[in-house]
């Protein structure tokens, strides 16, 4: 019986699902946009909860359009718009605030002032990235130095940080799988790419706990299992 792969695409404007059969050609495709939020110049924001609308509705629609059952879907794969900053209360799965884009610039200011105090050729070393308030680690050092209780909640452990793709799987898994792949993770100005780990020097000089951190993993691994409309798929990368 053929079998198919699911592919979710989740971009800066829009999520597309996909259908792929086991000769790769397209079977099936939805996409929806979801709205932009600018509050200020230079600041670019998502609501999260909207992006995982569209994700059950792209992906619900995907099927339909295939003509396939849900029950012959082999495996998830995941792409993601990257550097979106999302946290998220783990106890009641809400963000505490918008997602963060990687358009966003309201840290520019505070990456400057890490050029001046001498911490580019340390975090180039450390990263591989320029230092740029393109990247997540300012972008969770700001939600953490200016929403309510995000600190409070990240120090009782009961606070989780995420890279769009973790945000997604998060919730398929309804919450049991905090994992990120080592290309996210590579682009959040945090992860040490030679040690493959994230960097205790670099957290502390962002003052960013670990424990809000997703588990790194290589990117084909086993990423939990997705409950899609009442069926269990393997996510695979």
């Amino acid at each position: 019986m053929q079998k198919y792969i699911l592919s979710i695409d989740q971009g800066t404007t829009s999520t597309r699902s996909m259908i792929f059969d086991s000769e790769f050609k397209i079977m099936g495709s939805s996409q929806k946009e979801f709205k932009q939020f600018f509050p200020k110049d230079g600041c670019v924001e998502h609501d999260p909860m909207e992006i995982m609308d569209t994700i059950y509705t792209t992906v619900k629609n995907a099927i339909e359009d295939a003509a396939i059952n849900i029950n012959d879907i082999l495996s998830i794969g995941i792409v993601n718009q990257r550097e979106t900053t999302v946290l998220w209360n783990k106890e009641t799965g809400k963000p505490i605030y918008n997602a963060i884009v990687w358009q966003d610039r309201r840290t520019a200011g505070y990456c400057n002032k890490l050029k001046e105090q001498g911490h580019a050729d340390d975090i180039l070393d450390i990263t591989g990235l320029i230092v740029d308030s393109y990247f997540s680690a300012t972008k969770i050092k700001w939600l953490l130095d200016n929403i309510s209780e995000a600190r409070e909640l990240a120090n009782k452990g009961e606070l989780l940080f995420g890279t769009i793709d973790t945000w997604i799987i998060w919730n398929l898994t309804n919450g049991k799988n905090h994992v990120t792949d080592a290309t996210n993770a590579s682009r959040t100005m945090l992860y040490d790419i030679k040690k493959n780990i994230w960097s205790s020097k670099l957290l502390k000089l962002f003052d960013i706990p670990q424990g809000i951190l997703p588990e790194v993993k290589d990117c084909a691994d086993d990423f939990g299992v997705a409950s899609l409309f009442d069926k269990e798929i393997k996510i695979g990368g």
